[in-house]
């Protein structure tokens, strides 16, 4: 198993937000967590990587006991991270975006005329091609569309190189037309790099779309966890969250 969570919890001021949460993610497997709002997700994934840390439980990961790490010890251990809010340089271009997230994963020189510094063009371009901004890498973060935003955040999550992504609302403020495309490419880039992916997602077509497995969270707790078509069939699942057109 490349990530186990045991009996995670944590609440703020005598609330809680995520109580006795069990989850698993498997090598190479596509995973979503849904849930209304303030459900726990983005809390979860917050826990996960370190941004909070858990009042109790176990998060491990490649067998390693990695509960209540740093977020950058974290990243460099291979697990990857996008937000719900864009997490973007807005002054700097697209190029130089992943060029600072290669820097970081590779712990290599910035100069600008070390050989570490031309080496990664290369690597940079190939990454936006990846993720379809071959043709804006000098553009601003800042001046790109939303949908454009949000896949150079996924490259520059990409850049770390992990083994597992989580990816916190990928296609959130998209057209149609954007997250269908979004989602083809998430799900390419996954599958290609041979890695696995935990996703919190509103949009329903895109879960079903793509999961492997489908975490419900409600009022911080799991309370089902299986295939899309198990999910589909759950009386409790479809009674607090499918079909209500909410987060």
């Amino acid at each position: 198993m490349l990530l186990e969570v045991k009996g995670l919890s944590k609440s703020f001021g005598g609330l809680s937000a995520v109580s006795e949460v069990d989850i698993t993610i498997g090598q190479e497997e596509l995973v979503s967590i849904i849930g209304p709002n303030g459900a726990g997700k983005s809390t979860l994934f917050n826990l996960i990587t370190g941004h909070i840390r858990p009042d109790k439980g176990i998060i491990t990961y490649k067998g390693e006991d990695i509960t209540g790490r740093k977020p950058y010890d974290i990243s460099r251990k291979g697990i990857g991270r996008s937000f719900q809010k864009l997490n973007i340089f807005p002054r700097l271009t697209a190029f130089q975006n992943v060029q600072s997230s290669l820097f970081s994963a590779k712990k290599m020189n910035r100069n600008l005329f070390s050989d570490s510094y031309q080496m990664l063009g290369d690597e940079v371009e190939k990454i936006l091609q990846s993720v379809g901004l071959g043709g804006q890498s000098d553009t601003l973060g800042g001046l790109l569309a939303h949908g454009d935003q949000k896949r150079l955040e996924l490259g520059i999550a990409l850049a770390l190189d992990p083994d597992l992504l989580l990816l916190d609302e990928p296609t959130q403020g998209m057209s149609p037309g954007e997250t269908v495309e979004t989602t083809e490419l998430i799900r390419d880039l996954v599958r290609a790099r041979h890695i696995s992916l935990a996703f919190v997602e509103h949009d329903m077509s895109v879960v079903f779309g793509i999961s492997d497995r489908i975490n419900v969270l409600h009022q911080g707790m799991l309370i089902f966890s299986g295939k899309p078509e198990e999910v589909k069939a759950n009386e409790e699942v479809q009674r607090i969250y499918l079909g209500k057109g909410e987060k």
